[in-house]
């Protein structure tokens, strides 16, 4: 009787401390910093840090949607907006829709949207080139670095 009753004790611990239940960790949004921008025109050489024209980056969260700030003469400019990877004939992109068509979209159409070429797993290029627009490349920033950036 005396080992039934531990025996059921031990039980009820094990199956006490046990759970079917998964626990959810929130992943870390992924941070694209502008880190080099080129011009138009050949014979100008790219331009790195507070030599660039403006400041940029873009979050993006697991929910699919981000959020693109630049910062330019003193004044933050923010947008928001869908995300999904799209794989077009020479490879995959960045495809960022925004909610309203607005200054801080670098394309080559009037849709409220933009592309990226994934160059690598920590780098993307902007498309913008492409029509006259400045050459944008764009670093992940480590998990660890984005709230001390933010």
């Amino acid at each position: 009787m005396k080992n039934q009753i531990i025996l059921t004790f031990l039980i009820g611990i094990l199956v006490s401390c046990s759970s079917d239940k998964e626990i959810d960790i929130e992943p870390c949004p992924v941070k694209w910093q502008l880190v080099r921008m080129s011009g138009n025109i050949a014979n100008i050489p790219p331009s790195t840090g507070s030599d660039m024209a403006w400041q940029e980056w873009y979050v993006l969260y697991p929910d699919d949607t981000f959020i693109k700030t630049r910062e330019r003469d003193n004044a933050v400019n923010e947008e928001k907006g869908t995300y999904a990877i799209v794989t077009l004939s020479d490879g995959e992109y960045l495809e960022l829709t925004y909610k309203l068509k607005n200054d801080l979209i670098g394309n080559c159409s009037i849709d409220a949207k933009e592309l990226l070429k994934i160059n690598s797993e920590d780098e993307l290029i902007g498309t913008w080139w492409a029509c006259d627009g400045p050459g944008l490349f764009y670093e992940k920033v480590k998990c660890k670095d984005i709230v001390s950036m933010e």
